[in-house]
């Protein structure tokens, strides 16, 4: 997946000044790039990597990370991207239990430190090989020690320029990455960016995204951030923003809807860090992503059926023997993801019904949260909810509603009748809670895990502050 071959020649080609990599008010040319990737490659052979061996990126700098992990690829070895939020606690028994060759901390030098000037390689790069392993990372868990994913390069190679015809992506383009680099959603934009000759732009914070609107064509983000661009874009927010990428949740009409009406196109899609892309939506619901064949199959005692695919993009599967969601079978694979099944016909969209693990099982019933919230969501004063099972000595679970908004008179009541009115009796929320702030995962997804541990009894301390929602 990384694409140090890709960077290197532009870096000695036509492309050289064109910018690269911006971040954090620093810029990188295609030369400039190549040319500390050269120098970092250079430094990790000399302190004794080799080919294949895992390097783990622990770096608290977007920019100097990309760096290292292009540097890594150049040098051969598996580039493995921490998370700059994980405590001294977690991230020790990350390196304790990967065991990688070598733990890149600090920047690599740069070319300049080292008089390596730009221009042509001394150390050309030859052809990758596109079945070996290139890159590892993390499924988003959000306690506990995250699941290490190791995927080849053509893996994600292959699929740019699938990517790019679908997103109409363009080498003039200016591509917001708008999330950390330890979610794969937002490191493959980054390489795909700069494997189609576009500048990887890293704006990882609302505020930063917000004053790159102005020079970005391309985003790529999450739902939430994408409350965050239309929000900043209402109140008038310059923008040449074109296209919207959308990943890790499912996307709502209300969303499309609002881009649309700044003239922006969104393409939302699904997918997992150990399926790669599954389907895509450009406004018609969820096909198939190219060269995927997707197949649904029946749960026994529910209407909903488990979502497998065939694919050339999977994950080649976890490090440390580490035990997760993937599963094959005859040549297919699946996460444990739902979704309805099909009527037959065999032309209809995906429509997905959470993952298998996380349905509530409560009375007999089995209820999907996405369901929940979905309903919820829109209610005025809401800015979030998520929705977890909590056991029940009689009913095995009930459903828990956490909101995520200010404290005000009534909202609870609003929120019961507009349960009261559109879902079932099995689906409406026991008991509710309200935070300020939902917790969330470094690719800015809800905490599930964290907010399911504390409506359970298990307070996380990221749950400062839940008070019962009157």
């Amino acid at each position: 997946m990384p694409v140090a071959h890709l960077v290197l020649r532009r870096g000695a080609g036509p492309d050289a000044g064109r910018t690269a990599l911006v971040g954090d008010d620093r810029r990188r040319t295609y030369a400039e790039l190549a040319a500390d990737v050269r120098a970092g490659a250079a430094h990790l052979r000399a302190g004794g990597l080799t080919p294949g061996d895992l390097v783990a990126l622990t770096l608290g700098d977007a920019l100097d990370t990309l760096v290292a992990l292009l540097a890594v690829d150049h040098a051969g070895g598996v580039a493995l991207v921490g998370d700059p939020a994980w405590g001294v606690h977690q991230r020790a028994e990350v390196l304790r239990t990967l065991e990688p060759a070598v733990v890149v901390a600090v920047p690599l030098p740069r070319a300049a430190d080292v008089g390596l000037p730009p221009g042509i390689d001394p150390d050309p790069c030859s052809e990758p090989d596109l079945e070996a392993p290139a890159w590892a990372g993390f499924s988003s868990g959000s306690t506990g020690r995250p699941r290490a994913i190791t995927r080849s390069r053509g893996s994600w190679t292959r699929s740019f320029g699938h990517v790019s015809d679908l997103t109409g992506t363009r080498p003039q383009d200016t591509v917001l990455i708008t999330g950390p680099l330890a979610s794969s959603l937002h490191c493959f934009a980054a390489l795909h960016a700069l494997g189609t000759g576009a500048c990887a732009d890293l704006v990882p914070t609302p505020a930063t995204t917000t004053a790159a609107l102005a020079h970005g064509d391309v985003a790529h983000v999450v739902p939430s951030r994408l409350d965050d661009v239309l929000d900043a874009l209402d109140a008038g927010a310059p923008s040449r923003l074109r296209t919207v990428v959308v990943g890790g949740a499912g996307l709502d009409r209300a969303q499309r809807e609002r881009a649309a009406a700044h003239g922006i196109g969104v393409v939302a899609y699904y997918g997992a860090v150990e399926l790669s892309f599954v389907a895509v939506d450009t406004g018609a619901g969820l096909r198939p992503f190219p060269d995927v064949e997707i197949d649904v199959r029946p749960q026994e005692g529910t209407d909903l059926g488990e979502v497998w695919v065939r694919s050339p993009w999977t994950a080649d599967g976890y490090l440390a023997g580490a035990r997760g969601p993937l599963r094959r079978e005859g040549g297919w694979c699946t996460v444990g993801d739902l979704a309805d099944l099909p009527d037959g016909d065999g032309d209809e969209p995906l429509v997905l019904r959470g993952r298998g693990d996380g349905a509530i099982l409560t009375a007999g019933a089995t209820v999907v949260p996405e369901d929940v919230e979905v309903a919820l969501r829109p209610v005025p004063g809401v800015r979030d909810v998520v929705v977890v099972g909590a056991p029940h000595r009689r009913l095995g679970a009930v459903v828990v509603a956490v909101v995520e908004a200010d404290a005000r008179p009534g909202l609870r009541a609003h929120l019961e009748r507009v349960a009261r009115a559109t879902l079932a009796p099995a689906q409406r929320p026991r008991r509710w809670y309200r935070l300020d702030a939902l917790p969330r995962t470094g690719a800015g997804k809800p905490a599930r895990a964290a907010i399911g541990s504390a409506v359970a009894g298990t307070h996380s301390p990221a749950l400062a502050g839940l008070e019962p929602l009157r």
